[in-house]
This record gives C-alpha cells, sequence and structure tokens, in this order.
C-alpha cells in the first residue's frame, strides 16, 4: 500500500500535466470541431458542417498532400542520417565527444534561429549554398521561389536536425553485444555483412521507434520552416503543411471551429500513417514479432 501511495505521488505531477496540457485542450477542440466560432461571438453548434467543408477545400487537400510529400522524403533521411553519424562516431576516438555535441547542436538551437540561418542558407542570389554549387559549374535552384524547390528546401532543411536520432542511435549501436560482432568477423563477414546480418537486426526495435517518433513529430515541426522561410506557405501553397493551414485559418481568418476540425483530420492521418508503418513492421517481424 505505502509503494502504491509513493507511486502515485511520483505520478501525480506528471498525469496533471498531461490532463491540463493535453487531455483537457484536445477535448475542447474536439468539441470546437463542432461548432462555428470565430472569437467575438459565442460558439453555435455547426453539427459536421466543419466536416463537409474539408471535403470541398482544396487548400485542405494540398496541405495534406504537401505534408505526406514532407514525411516521405524528411522522415528517411532523418533516420538514415541519424544512423550513419552514429556509426562514424561509434569509435572512442580523441575528440569524438566533441564531434558528437556539434552533431546534437542544431537539435538544442531554437526553431526560430534555426529557420532564419536556412533563410540566408537558402536565398538563391547571395546565399552560400547556392554559391558553392556555382563553383562546382552547377546551377543553384531558386529556393523558396519555385514550388518543387521550395518543397524540398524545407526537406533539406529539417533534415539537419537529427541530434535526438542520433543518440539513440549511438547507443544502440553501443549496445550491440560484442561477442555477435566477433562471432561475424571470425566466420569472415565483411563490413557491410556484418552490419546487416548482425548490427542491424540489434537495433531494428530502437529505429522502428524512432521511424513512429518522428513520423509523429514531423507532421507539427514543419510549422517554423514554413512560417519563416516559406513566408506563410508560399510560393503556390508549396510549404502549406497542415500546420501551418490550421493556424492560418484559426488566428488569420478565425475560423477556430473549422481549424479544429484540421486538427481533428491531421490527428486521423497521423494515426493512419502510423498504422501502415505498423503494418509493415508486423510483416517484416520487425519489433512486433508476437504481435499476431
Amino acid at each position: 500500500m505505502r509503494d502504491r501511495l509513493q507511486l502515485a505521488m511520483m505520478l501525480a505531477p506528471y498525469l496533471v500535466g498531461v490532463a491540463i496540457l493535453i487531455v483537457l485542450p484536445a477535448a475542447a477542440g474536439f468539441v470546437l470541431a463542432f461548432a462555428d466560432y470565430n472569437a467575438l461571438q459565442p460558439p453555435s453548434f455547426a453539427g459536421l458542417a466543419n466536416f463537409r467543408d474539408l471535403v470541398a477545400d482544396d487548400i485542405f487537400r494540398i496541405a495534406v498532400a504537401n505534408s505526406l510529400f514532407y514525411i516521405a522524403l524528411a522522415v528517411p533521411l532523418r533516420l538514415a542520417g541519424a544512423l550513419l553519424t552514429a556509426r562514424l562516431l561509434l569509435r572512442p576516438l580523441r575528440g569524438m565527444t566533441f564531434a558528437r555535441a556539434i552533431v546534437y547542436l542544431p537539435t538544442v538551437i531554437p526553431d526560430m534561429a534555426w529557420a532564419l540561418i536556412w533563410l540566408w542558407i537558402l536565398n538563391p542570389l547571395y546565399g552560400p549554398l547556392n554559391q558553392t554549387l556555382a563553383l562546382l559549374g552547377i546551377a543553384g535552384p531558386a529556393w523558396m521561389i519555385e514550388p518543387n524547390s521550395a518543397r524540398l528546401a524545407i526537406v533539406l532543411m529539417m533534415s539537419w536536425q537529427i541530434g535526438e536520432g542520433f543518440v539513440v542511435c549511438l547507443a544502440s549501436l553501443q549496445a550491440v553485444p560484442r561477442d555477435l560482432l566477433d562471432q561475424a568477423a571470425v566466420d569472415g563477414s565483411s563490413a557491410w555483412g556484418t552490419f546487416r546480418t548482425v548490427t542491424l537486426p540489434s537495433i531494428a526495435p530502437a529505429l522502428l521507434i524512432l521511424l513512429f517518433r518522428d513520423t509523429i513529430f514531423s507532421f507539427q515541426a514543419n510549422f517554423v520552416p514554413a512560417l519563416i522561410v516559406g513566408r506563410g506557405g508560399g510560393p503556390d501553397y508549396a510549404t502549406t503543411f497542415l500546420p501551418m493551414y490550421i493556424y492560418t485559418t484559426a488566428f488569420g481568418y478565425l475560423r477556430f471551429g473549422y481549424a479544429a476540425a484540421m486538427t481533428c483530420a491531421m490527428f486521423v492521418v497521423t494515426g493512419l500513417v502510423l498504422w501502415l508503418l505498423y503494418r509493415f513492421a508486423v510483416r517484416w517481424g520487425v519489433g512486433f514479432r508476437n504481435a499476431e
């Protein structure tokens, strides 16, 4: 009884915070999705009108497509970048601690500062990225001016924030049993063969958790880049992702009920993507061998 009371007291601050900051706002948003509310007048019940408007909203469909495009590119790039960097910095050599800190550094930079830095890097005229490409004889794209280049620019910008994934991958690589690696070396396995048959299966559950976490994160993390670098979702709605469109609808047009309906739709889309990833993991026996 005493242990249960102690456990309850330890969990109480966390549970209260979750209830106040997550559960209650989510419940309020769900209720608001069925209302017509502009913050100037009391809300009125609208039934399914907001959801019917979603079906006919072309910009909403563009925002969903942009978000899925972003996730399809940014999530694998970040995951592969974190794993590759962790593998390169695995050995305990001199200066390795400093190198690991450098890899993690972009993660702790505020999103606003990070966006302003990339706004300078991606400048098509005097930005260092296009100037470097020009030195190599390559004509740099018109970043943030052409729609396709703008989408890729946001993906490129967010692919550098691999610090958290890097830490997880590094810890997972360090936890791979040494005797398995030694046995593979005795059997004459190449470096790639050892990584494919020993290391990768050992760290697959951690990679799967990162995949799920990064997918959820990516549905939300592109708001500041779209706001600052994309200047509110442009050009031609190329960087109008779901968070950007929800924000514009709520605070730009004061359609809070419609924005809440879009938030519910984003929750459904996120859940669907995670379910597809789960089914893929079960099919290939990664982390869910006993799930079915």
